[in-house]
């Protein structure tokens, strides 16, 4: 009963981490929109059926039934059909309908002498303002709580305690899991290492991180080694002398390299047979943009990788192979990973804290970097639209000829039909993948 509430606890959260998310990222144009003196109609989040509103001057506040996404609704988003003109409402074509009926909607409610608070009437730059201001909501949002996570929580690093000691040396293509008579004493087991000595010095050389162990270890085959280490709170010194060994080479990535022939790559290194503790280590706070920087990189590649990445996620759905760890997931996906993680009373709960944080602060920046996309109806379609406008008007402003006037988005509204039934359908088949092929992380 208790691991089924906190299931439902961490569905919760992220329910309302992201309710809060959409509702920010909404309010990163509004606050801009209204400084600029655009007429805000609505401010909505969610979709379908307005659950609660509520008229605050000139702008409806309120929830509605889907919490998917959200909106505000600025008077003149799209312009006239030409410059000084009113709307058509009708044409012989359904696309030319279709492009009309936007930029009638786009101008109705606008009472008489406000014509001049209209979005597309801003100067670029104001434009370029509104729009990204969704998107850096959700960025505030990512560092705020990836910060958290990184300075409060820590983030799970090798330490200079020694979590495992080897018993033996086994060749690099082994398949066994364990020693043998014949085989040779791993040089920690056989100096007297022990799991828990803290690593202090080696040959008189102060230790920082595990990493100055293993380069040091790597370069010293043959060679007897003084490890200084802390046990119970004694120093003691142990000699250590690490043996020729092959051992696999790994990429940056931690993926086995391979060699022309498909044989898995080894290199001769120095080896004495032991496994680093990992625990949380607290960052400076310098170290959130390098983390933030490094999770966008990901996130953005797979978003150009999107295509490859739903045919992958076909296969793994309809096949009933395990799915990708990396790969899509949707927010239903998302609530049952926030549910495995509340209710896995295995690990502590600042660990299962800090990793909710960090989902929250990776749904925030993918939110914002998908809006960044230029294409409508995503913020960046808008963006894009609002920059053309001013190249366009730079030029001819440069060669003295007549102002282009205002850049036509309406005319995008098929292609931005087709964008959004793409992505509802995409959606659709997320949702329904979260369910019959969940990603589990545990």
């Amino acid at each position: 009963m208790e691991s089924a509430l906190l299931y439902l606890l961490g569905v919760v959260i992220v329910l309302v981490g992201l309710m809060v998310s959409i509702g920010l990222h909404e309010v990163g144009h509004l606050v801009p929109a209204k400084l600029f003196g655009v007429r805000v109609g609505q401010y909505m989040i969610g979709f379908g059926k307005t659950l609660f509103s509520k008229r605050v001057g000139e702008t409806e506040y309120g929830l509605k039934m889907i919490p998917l996404g959200g909106y505000i609704s600025m008077a003149g988003m799209f312009p006239p059909e030409r410059t000084g003109g009113k709307p058509r409402t009708a044409s012989t074509g359904f696309f030319d309908t279709m492009v009309n009926d936007a930029r009638t909607a786009a101008h109705e409610g606008i009472p008489a002498g406000e014509e001049h608070r209209t979005f597309y009437r801003l100067p670029v730059l104001k434009r370029v303002i509104i729009m990204l201001g969704g998107p850096f909501m959700n960025l505030v949002l990512a560092f705020v709580f990836f910060g958290i996570v990184l300075v409060g929580f820590g983030i799970p690093q090798s330490t200079t305690t020694i979590g495992t000691v080897y018993e033996c040396v086994v060749p690099a293509d082994s398949t066994q899991t364990e020693c043998t008579d014949d085989d040779p004493l791993a040089p920690a087991a056989e100096a007297g290492l022990l799991p828990g000595d803290r690593i202090l010095a080696i040959d008189g050389q102060p230790i920082a991180e595990y990493s100055d162990v293993s380069e040091i270890v790597t370069a010293s085959a043959g060679q007897q080694l003084a490890f200084e280490v802390l046990r119970d709170g004694e120093r003691l010194t142990l000699p250590v002398m690490p043996l020729l060994t092959e051992r696999p080479v790994f990429d940056d990535d931690l993926q086995p390299v391979e060699n022309p022939d498909g044989s898995p790559a080894t290199q001769e290194v120095g080896f004495i047979g032991i496994g680093y503790a990992v625990q949380n280590v607290q960052q400076p706070i310098t170290a959130v943009p390098g983390f933030v920087g490094d999770a966008a990189g990901r996130i953005w590649h797979s978003i150009a990788t999107l295509p490859v990445r739903v045919y992958d996620l076909g296969v793994s759905t309809f096949s009933g192979a395990e799915r990708d760890p990396e790969g899509i997931i949707g927010v239903v996906g998302i609530g049952r990973l926030a549910g495995e993680i509340t209710s896995l009373d295995t690990l502590p709960v600042a660990d299962r804290a800090a990793s909710i944080l960090s989902l929250l602060g990776g749904l925030n920046l993918a939110l914002c970097l998908f809006n960044l996309v230029p294409l409508l109806p995503l913020d960046g379609g808008h963006v894009a639209g609002a920059i053309w406008e001013g190249i366009r008007r730079g030029f001819a402003k440069l060669f003295r000829r007549p102002d282009p006037g205002p850049v036509d988005v309406a005319r995008l509204i098929p292609i931005t039909m087709a964008v959004s039934g793409v992505l509802a359908v995409l959606t659709v088949f997320v949702i329904f993948s979260d369910i019959v092929n969940p990603i589990s992380l545990f």
